[in-house]
């Protein structure tokens, strides 16, 4: 459906509107540059290191919204390599087997976008990944228990409560995860609470989860002069607060 949604409506830029759709050259740059260590301001306790490539506003936010909300399906492989990128900065050099688990959409996302794009974007990159020999592997281990809102608009705490106690492990995952490492992923970090909160839920079935990768981040404050490009490359440098602020 959402290829067929290609073929029928004009080809622009998801992201500025331009007639070289979906993606312009100039847009699809925005997320084609490296990936680096990012963490909210505050951020939510639990939250594993979290990796990113791109600020989320301008072409970057037009890009993921035409792939999640308007079916443009062609932005998939500019995506899923943003995201693979991250991937690797989030597993580290010389890691053995890595476990990818997606943070879910809610039912009503995926009832309205017609699939879970976040799995979508998640299987592109992890193949992209496999290709070049990396040892990762995709495990859809998480789901709803409760409805959760919209979160649009909410506030920080209201955010907190809206996803504590809202996931838990899919029945039968929990083998696949247990005693293995994993790296959780995502299209985008804002507060973090939804990356924390699946991060506390795997840790509670044994997993060890070693970082969080996004394809962009929402920012909410600039760097110091020098101090990014001192700061980017660990997550020790991360949690000291270098990278990209969101």
């Amino acid at each position: 459906m959402r290829a067929l949604l290609d073929l029928v409506l004009p080809a622009r830029c998801a992201g500025c509107g331009d007639p070289a759709g979906p993606g312009c050259p100039g847009c699809l740059r925005a997320l084609s540059g490296p990936a680096r260590w990012t963490r909210p301001d505050p951020c939510p306790a639990g939250l594993p290191p979290v990796a990113t490539v791109a600020a989320y506003g301008g072409p970057v936010r037009g890009l993921l919204i035409g792939y999640k909300e308007h079916g443009v399906s062609g932005l998939a492989r500019p995506l899923g390599g943003a995201l693979a990128r991250s991937l690797l900065l989030a597993r580290g050099p010389g890691a053995g087997a890595v476990v990818v688990v997606p943070v879910p959409s809610s039912g009503r996302q995926c009832r309205r976008r017609g699939a879970d794009v976040v799995v979508e974007i998640a299987a592109r990159a992890v193949r992209e990944l496999r290709a070049l020999g990396h040892r990762v592997q995709l495990v859809r281990a998480l789901r709803h228990v409760r409805a959760v809102a919209d979160s649009a608009g909410l506030g920080a705490h209201a955010r907190v409560a809206n996803v504590v106690g809202a996931l838990a492990v899919r029945r039968g995952a929990g083998p696949l995860v247990a005693g293995r490492t994993v790296v959780l992923v995502d299209d985008l970090v804002t507060t973090g609470v939804s990356l924390a909160e699946s991060a506390r839920v795997l840790r509670a079935a044994s997993a060890t989860v070693l970082a969080a990768a996004t394809i962009a981040a929402t920012t909410r404050r600039a760097h110091a002069p020098g101090v990014a490009a001192a700061g980017l490359g660990s997550p020790a440098a991360q949690q000291r607060g270098w990278g990209l602020r969101c």
